[in-house]
């Protein structure tokens, strides 16, 4: 990734109830993309409230949330805005929820969140769609 697409400022969204998965996301993004804007959601419903208001470029999406699933939120979203790229993030690796991502045209990426998973989602967010 060139410095270029690095430093384009762009805006994140991360949707994950877990507040340590929030932070971990946060800092990785924040250390590797530090002119984008990160927005977090604990929920769905709070994720598309935000959204409405202010869309992000880039979401990460967890998939078990309570209230919305991260695939009811995602499809919301994406409804409203279909330029938005989202990547699930989830430890939910079930074949169904794989299949579910790939017919909503979801990049999938298996937790926890490492460097490794996170790189894989950053990778997808700046590719050409």
């Amino acid at each position: 990734m060139s410095q270029e697409e690095m430093s384009l400022a762009r805006k994140l969204m991360i949707v994950d109830d877990s507040k340590v998965s929030r932070m971990r996301i946060r800092s990785f993004f924040a250390s590797h993309c530090p002119s984008w804007t990160i927005q977090e959601a604990g929920s769905g419903d709070e994720a598309i409230v935000m959204a409405a208001g202010d869309a992000p470029d880039f979401v990460t999406m967890d998939v078990n949330m309570p209230g919305m699933s991260g695939f009811e939120t995602a499809q919301l979203m994406l409804v409203r805005n279909p330029h938005i790229r989202v990547v699930m993030l989830t430890a939910n690796i079930q074949e169904g929820s794989r299949k579910a991502a790939a017919s909503m045209q979801i990049h999938f990426v298996a937790k926890p969140a490492t460097e490794a998973s996170l790189q894989q989602a950053l990778d997808y967010l700046l590719a050409s769609p």
